[in-house]
């Protein structure tokens, strides 16, 4: 047994038995609004039916919408662009390239075989239940594309580094011995493993995926580590290294929503605001229900001596009864008198849980606020504020630890593997720049919008000061506003003229003014000597004729 894979299991071990109460906690929030995940403490077979312990839906839905919306607002369309370190630097050639390379990276992500959407479809529900997802970036096994998984967090089991990020990441997997060895071929296996390959190809066998920085990782004998983070592969019922290769990423984005402090976990503020509500509302729907039967079919109070069959309540049933019992003594068979009252207030204390359980999700603050009539340019920027103010909890984790992860991890991979071309293509201006991520959401276009509409504003305030001091429109600096304005409200940038060419489009409108004043003033000239010469001749022949 390899005493480095020993230790790497023990490590292993330690965090995944340091969050086994967490598990039960995520089990409970399963349970009430994501039952087909609903699998940390217990095993589910195939067919087994969800939700069976549910009365009502409306949490698995609050949660189902919540999830959803994460794709359908910060993914789609053209929803990242790439944006140099320093913005001052960005000229337009480099905007070109840092456009074409965004097109590059979202072909690539796109790509049906990278399974992006699938990988972020599971991973959006993940974040939005449970607070965070394990999704993995790497290239596919062929080296000709990108390839994204998402991991049950049940499987996975991290630590923060002195800094608080994610730093250590150890996965649980369970191939199958015939996947195991077309991934790493049999020489990589076990003595056992081999053995047991022969046998029964279609065996689990429990593998442990750990990435570690290189520097808490001891190299073989004769070798160091020249990469940030180490890959390791390990055959626990073995305890058997399958594979060690170094690595430039963590190759897993762990995007967290809240966190609290002491705590490499978090957690979803929507499910935990609601848990108390889905739970009351289970209750109450189920208390409903029974008031609901009862009204409809109610519990009958019947005499047990003059009764003789069985109490048929069903629609056409007949109730046999003793012939010599005496009515006067009360009826054989009656109702039970019951106060229905109640049932109305419970509608509406159910309707009051179902507006809870959808504030706790955010399912109110998702639009943007209605204007109603006609709204001043103020009014409409007063609404944009109020959006950023209730939107900002649900897209700022969301852009920058769980898109920005994505998109960091992935441009990091491209460009090692050459996706972007050589080096040399890269514009001088953005070399030695560290490139980042702008995102396409709601947020942001409010965000960047205002911008335009400050433009506006502004025009009309210099409206109104040109009228009383002209000379107050050299206070503004249209060219620089205009430009700020256009890459505010999203224009390409191959729409927009250079600072090069503008100054030379600006040259050429110059000089065809100044010669256009010079052909008017030509003009003039010759038309005033036109006019001087026929004055001259009618001067001369008035003089004639005085003589």
């Amino acid at each position: 047994m390899d005493q480095r894979a020993k230790d790497l299991i023990k490590q292993g071990d330690h965090l995944f038995e340091k969050r086994t109460s967490l598990l039960q906690l995520w089990q409970e929030i399963a349970d009430n609004f994501y039952p087909e995940r609903a699998d940390f403490t217990v095993v589910r077979n195939i067919g087994h039916e969800f939700a069976d312990n549910l009365m009502t839906s409306y949490p698995i839905m609050a949660r189902r919408d919540l999830g959803n919306s994460f794709a359908a607002m910060l993914r789609r369309d053209d929803w990242f662009s790439l944006r140099a370190e320093e913005e001052s630097r960005e000229d337009n050639s480099a905007k070109k390239w840092l456009e074409w390379a965004s097109g590059v990276q979202r072909r690539a992500m796109y790509d049906r075989k990278s399974r992006f959407v699938r990988a972020t479809k599971e991973g959006d529900h993940d974040f939005g239940t449970f607070g965070q997802c394990a999704i993995s970036v790497e290239l596919n096994r062929d080296a000709d594309g990108l390839l994204y998984r998402c991991w049950h967090l049940r499987d996975v089991a991290w630590a923060e580094d002195a800094e608080g990020e994610v730093g250590e990441v150890h996965r649980k997997w369970k191939p199958s011995l015939r996947n195991l060895a077309s991934i790493f071929g049999e020489k990589k296996m076990s003595a056992g493993a081999k053995e047991k390959l022969a046998k029964s190809p279609h065996s689990e066998i429990n593998v442990r995926h750990v990435v570690i920085p290189a520097e808490h990782y001891e190299a073989p004998a004769g070798q160091r580590w020249n990469t940030p983070f180490v890959s390791i592969y390990l055959d626990v019922d073995n305890c058997h290294i399958i594979e060690e290769v170094g690595v430039y990423n963590k190759m897993y984005v762990i995007p967290r929503w809240q966190t609290v402090s002491g705590s490499q976990y978090a957690y979803s503020p929507a499910t935990v605001a609601a848990l108390p509500d889905a739970r009351l509302i289970q209750a109450m729907t189920r208390v409903l229900l029974e008031a609901g039967e009862k009204a409809t079919n109610p519990p009958m109070l019947a005499v047990q001596e003059a009764i003789r069959s069985d109490i048929s309540i069903y629609a056409g049933g007949i109730t046999w009864v003793d012939s010599d019992y005496d009515e006067r003594l009360g009826e054989v068979l009656r109702p039970i008198t019951q106060d229905k009252n109640g049932i109305p207030l419970g509608m509406e204390m159910q309707a009051d849980t179902r507006n809870m359980i959808a504030e706790a999700f955010y399912l109110n603050k998702l639009t943007l606020p209605r204007g109603t009539g006609d709204m001043t340019a103020t009014e409409v920027s007063q609404r944009v504020q109020e959006y950023i103010r209730q939107a900002l909890p649900i897209f700022q984790p969301m852009e920058y630890e769980y898109n920005g992860g994505l998109c960091e991890a992935t441009f990091d991979i491209l460009m090692r593997a050459g996706a972007f071309g050589s080096p040399e293509d890269i514009p001088q201006s953005l070399r030695g720049q560290d490139v980042q991520f702008k995102f396409q959401s709601p947020l942001q276009d409010a965000v960047e919008r205002e911008k335009g509409d400050r433009f506006l504003e502004a025009g009309q305030f210099l409206a109104q000061a040109a009228q009383m001091d002209p000379n107050a429109l050299a206070n503004f600096n249209a060219s620089i506003a205009l430009r700020d304005a256009l890459d505010g409200i999203g224009v390409p940038a191959r729409w927009i003229s250079t600072e090069d060419q503008y100054g030379q489009r600006v040259a050429q409108m110059q000089q065809q003014q100044q010669m256009q004043q010079a052909a008017e003033q030509a003009a003039t000239a010759a038309e005033i000597g036109e006019q001087a010469g026929k004055a001259g001749q009618a001067l001369a022949a008035a003089e004639e004729q005085m003589q």
